[in-house]
């Protein structure tokens, strides 16, 4: 779940730009509005998850690998999201325009690179991670 909910804030993001592009401001900030409160959905299911985690860092190579590396994904996430919301203040303050919006467009950047090493992070750590777990698991 927490996949789609960062790749449809990457989704809301991209649209954004879109719409700045276009000069719909209000849709602008509205899209803008609503990657920012994904990825913050994002951060705030990470943290649930690791809190019922039932693996902890100190007792084995995989728990130190899932928290070293979601762990470092997710400071990444957090500096997106301020880096998004600095943005929507500009917005709000009318910083951007349909030709001007570098600081935007980097924001956008950083944040469509965020979700592309989530992919990479998904793909180790949840699928080929957990086919160990289910040798171990179905060997006993």
């Amino acid at each position: 779940m927490n996949t789609f909910v960062l790749l449809t804030s990457s989704f809301a993001v991209n649209v954004a730009h879109d719409e700045l592009r276009e000069g719909d401001r209000p849709r602008f900030k509205g899209f803008l509005a609503l990657g920012i409160a994904l990825g913050v959905l994002f951060v705030f299911t990470q943290a649930y998850e690791y809190i019922h985690a039932p693996f902890s860092f100190k007792n084995s190579v995989y728990g130190a690998t899932f928290f070293m590396a979601t762990g470092f994904h997710g400071a990444h996430v957090i500096i997106g999201v301020i880096f998004l919301f600095v943005c929507l203040v500009r917005a709000w303050l009318g910083q951007f325009t349909p030709r001007h919006h570098v600081g935007f467009q980097f924001a956008a950047w950083y944040w469509h690179f965020v979700d592309v090493v989530w992919i990479f992070l998904f793909s180790c750590i949840y699928i080929w991670g957990s086919w160990g777990a289910a040798i171990e698991g179905g060997a006993g």
